[in-house]
């Protein structure tokens, strides 16, 4: 549909922010970097097939839309493309009036997608604040769609569509290993503590970070 689209020239009427992506690079792997318009659309297909909820496939199909006039000597990286995303997410969320879980999820995605794929077991420290930021105590099923989102992100690339995504793993086991810490009532700050503990026991790792 979306390829109808741009082939009639409706997708420059009704998504510019989308459209403007199109030939644009994106680093990569192998090829070192990937037309990131065409990445967005294999990122939407990948959501298809897992069966993805609504907001999921909106997070995937807005949360790189910062990207598009990212300065042309910093390419196929894009430095500080997260403060020109967010008004955008926010503008064709109000243009369609869509519902606020999809606008929730595209900008959490676009805050925290990229720093997902870069999440280590090495840091249990930075883990368990990655969770916290994300709310992932309190708001479990808001957690699991992000990684869905990252998930499909890393199958697009090419070379990727069949492997299991690993950061994924990761960041369940350290939020399981967290599992009814919370529940005690102790400070903000010994309950942080707690929970590196816990994911370090977890998954063998150090405790903090350098």
């Amino acid at each position: 549909m979306l390829g109808v689209l741009r082939a009639c020239g409706a997708l420059g009427r009704l998504l510019p922010e989308l459209e403007a992506l199109f030939g644009v690079p994106q680093s990569a792997d192998d090829p070192p970097s990937v037309d990131l318009g065409e990445h967005v659309l294999r990122c939407v297909d990948e959501a298809a097939r897992q069966q993805a909820p609504l907001a999921v496939r909106c997070a995937l199909l807005l949360c790189q839309v910062g990207k598009a006039d990212s300065p042309p000597e910093h390419l196929p990286f894009h430095y500080r493309h997260m403060e020109r995303g967010l008004p955008r997410i926010l503008a064709i969320g109000g243009r369609f009036g869509l519902p606020a879980e999809c606008v929730d999820l595209a900008v959490l995605a676009l805050h925290e997608l990229e720093r997902v794929h870069r999440a280590t077991e090495m840091r249990a420290g930075s883990l368990v604040a990655m969770l916290e930021r994300v709310d992932a105590f309190a708001r479990p099923g808001r957690f699991n769609d992000l990684l869905a989102v990252c998930a499909c992100d890393y199958r697009a690339y090419p070379g990727r569509a069949s492997r299991s995504y690993p950061k994924a793993v990761l960041l369940q086991r350290a939020a399981q290993a967290c599992a009814g810490l919370g529940e005690t009532d102790i400070t903000s700050d010994a309950l942080r503590e707690a929970r590196a503990l816990a994911v370090a026991d977890a998954l063998g790792s150090a405790r903090w970070g350098d």
